[in-house]
């Protein structure tokens, strides 16, 4: 992968990293449910907006595969991610959803996307390494709610992790604006019943409504859009590989914001996921894009 790319997905995932705080200031007051479907709602908004501001056409005669999508890579891990996030460590919430890189490669490998070699097995496990020093987990008492909230966690991670490879597949048939809006739009059906059961429950406070926008509009609906052109030009892993470093991000940015305590093990972590994220996505700095290649994204 050319560094051109490799630093756009490096600003994608501080975007996604603000996730993991975000997630859990909103998930107490709205519910899991409505969270991850205000979330999907209004990023499908922004993205109907921009669809309409450059006049792209919905891809209608695609819906079976867009619905596929939307619940894999849109709906599933969302609204599971949200429900584990409400008893679930932050820090183990991110360790294990780093796990969608180990299933997207099986995934790709399986769909023959790109081969598994040993050094991107090898960075798979370098960044495991990486984020369990990032994250800084320490000792917490098994109890059954644990145990379930992290098979959910991780169900969500392989849903995400499976569709990579989909999604790279997608985009030989449908321009990225459009297989964005067309599977936030097909989970955002698929999410209306969970919201419903919810909404009696749910509590619109300011701070909830402020981070569940912020997701919406950026992590959701603008990143999203921007990671699946940038997916025109990597592998499946490659893109995953930004699994890593929001995992990092996540625990940068609760530092800054949050003012949590930074130790050694926090640099010797991001150091590792770097190098991982090296050998996942096979980069070369010093290499330049080919020619084909060299322009602006589409």
């Amino acid at each position: 992968m050319n560094m051109k790319y490799f630093l756009q997905l490096g600003g994608l995932s501080a975007l996604w990293g603000t996730s993991f705080m975000l997630t859990r200031v909103a998930v107490s007051s709205l519910g899991p449910y409505l969270l991850a479907t205000l979330r999907v709602a209004l990023a499908t908004v922004v993205l109907t907006i921009i669809m309409h501001i450059l006049r792209h056409r919905w891809p209608l005669q695609h819906w079976r595969e867009l619905l596929k999508l939307g619940a894999m890579a849109v709906a599933g891990p969302q609204v599971l991610y949200a429900w584990s996030a409400q008893t679930l460590p932050a820090g183990y919430g991110a360790l294990l959803s780093v796990t969608s890189v180990l299933f997207g490669a099986f995934a790709s490998a399986f769909l023959k996307e790109e081969s598994l070699s040993a050094g991107k097995l090898l960075g798979c496990f370098l960044g495991f390494a990486g984020v369990a020093l990032v994250v800084r987990l320490g000792p917490v008492a098994p109890s059954q709610t644990l145990v379930v909230s992290a098979i959910v966690c991780m169900t969500g991670s392989a849903l995400s992790g499976m569709s990579t490879p989909l999604l790279k597949q997608a985009i030989a048939r449908m321009e990225p604006l459009t297989i964005t809006a067309g599977m936030h739009g097909a989970a955002l059906m698929l999410m209306i019943p969970g919201a419903i059961y919810d909404f009696p429950s749910a509590n619109f406070t300011a701070r909830a409504l402020g981070a569940v926008t912020v997701m919406g509009v950026v992590t959701s609906g603008l990143a999203y859009w921007m990671y699946m052109r940038i997916m025109r030009h990597v592998t499946p892993l490659a893109a995953l590989s930004s699994t890593f470093m929001s995992t990092g991000f996540g625990v940068i940015w609760a530092i800054v914001l949050l003012h949590e305590e930074s130790t050694k093990e926090l640099f010797a972590g991001g150091a590792l996921i770097l190098l991982a994220c090296f050998f996942v996505t096979g980069i070369k700095p010093l290499q330049r894009a080919p020619s084909h290649l060299s322009t602006d994204l589409d």
